[in-house]
């Protein structure tokens, strides 16, 4: 549609953008999509939103796919923003909102990325994709490529949550369970990907996931009627949701629809999986790996992550903060969060909420402002993190 080119997010170098292509062959960092913003606002105006379907696709002219007919989608996005009075009022909150992202397709936000990575997959001539993943990347990715008619090798640890697997099997996909962690799934796919012919998705590793998480923040803004909220706190592993949501905003900016005020962006992880954090507290634009990195919560498991420095660029910019929770601590919220509010939320989306109260308690969020925590999947498919004497 409106796709001017591929851009390096480090060195800038640009590529044309139709065709397959990775990382950056100059730096190996990467690569961003760029559109001609003032063509796409010809058709896509907030009045034209009114009649669209509710869907992420219903920002059409700022998604990547050339032709409708290669669009792979079961209908994700446009997600409910509920609000959540009881946490408010526990909290000394005014306004407390929660993005739910578990009633995506496959039951997390990870639907967003692979509706338009295997879309532009399906689109640019790969047939085979493959994956490392905590879980539910692997589950979407399963999905969409038995939507779109595609192989999907998925690459796993052996201790992701027995859901996922059965879902990655039950849709068709070829699964490799690994006895390590993420970071040894994804050296997998590097050494294996030429010789099989697979086209690797990993999470920032091809440039068209990190566009169907940043309708996110389209999302937000519309269901806020334009409004930004003031905080914005994020459950981060790979971070794409964080980088997209930060690219919508200076792309609505540029549409006209929202100003140059941005939210405070707060990264949370776990304590035993924190490598942002622990770049963030030390100054530094690029984390170090996170050695023995353990977690209940599988997606939070990302000791290095390739787009570590945006994720960081993006929390400096807004003036914002990375926070570390124990396994009890957001386990113990998902518990909070569900007799309150009457959602049963992720192990990664429990993890807001003490981070929350951290905050709270140090004066970084203030009780007047308007806070949006993200629940980015379901916990029903996390069974094994609770102990079996709270079922």
């Amino acid at each position: 549609m409106n796709v001017s080119h591929l851009e390096c997010a480090a060195c800038h170098e640009t590529y044309e953008a139709r065709r397959l292509l990775n990382l950056c062959e100059r730096c190996g960092k990467p690569l961003l999509v760029r559109y001609d913003l003032r063509r796409a606002a010809a058709t896509l105006t907030k009045e034209s939103l009114k009649g669209r379907a509710a869907s992420l696709w219903r920002y059409r002219e700022v998604l990547p796919p050339s032709s409708d007919e290669n669009i792979v989608t079961l209908g994700e996005g446009f997600t409910p923003l509920l609000r959540a009075p009881r946490l408010a009022a526990s909290t000394g909150l005014k306004e407390l909102f929660i993005k739910d992202e578990s009633q995506n397709p496959t039951q997390s936000f990870k639907a967003r990325g692979m509706t338009t990575a295997v879309s532009m997959a399906l689109e640019l001539g790969a047939r085979k994709l493959a994956v490392p993943s905590a879980g539910n990347a692997a589950g979407a990715l399963a999905a969409y490529a038995a939507r779109a008619g595609l192989e999907a090798h998925i690459f796993m640890p052996l201790d992701t949550p027995r859901a996922n697997v059965v879902e990655c099997r039950e849709t068709g996909a070829h699964v490799t369970l690994v006895d390590g962690l993420i970071t040894d799934c994804g050296r997998m796919v590097a050494e294996r990907k030429e010789r099989e012919g697979w086209f690797d998705v990993s999470t920032l590793k091809e440039p068209y996931r990190v566009e169907g998480k940043k309708t996110l923040g389209y999302e937000l803004a519309e269901q806020l009627d334009w409004t930004l909220p003031d905080v914005i706190v994020y459950p981060t592993g790979g971070g794409t949701g964080l980088i997209g949501m930060w690219k919508a905003f200076d792309e609505m900016q540029a549409l006209g629809w929202i100003d140059d005020k941005r939210p405070r962006m707060v990264t949370v992880q776990a304590a035993g999986c924190a490598p942002i954090v622990r770049a963030f507290e030390e100054g530094k634009r690029f984390a170090d790996e996170f050695p023995d990195a353990a977690t209940v919560a599988s997606g939070l498991r990302v000791p290095r992550a390739i787009g570590d420095f945006l994720i960081l660029d993006a929390l400096r910019a807004s003036k914002g903060a990375a926070v570390a929770v124990k396994d009890e601590e957001l386990i113990d919220a998902t518990r909070e969060i569900g007799a309150s509010e009457g959602l049963f939320v992720a192990p990664e989306g429990g993890a807001c909420l003490p981070a929350l109260r951290k905050l709270l308690a140090a004066g970084a969020v203030e009780p007047h402002e308007r806070v949006v925590l993200f629940n980015t999947g379901a916990g029903v498919k996390y069974v094994e993190s609770f102990a079996e004497d709270s079922l």
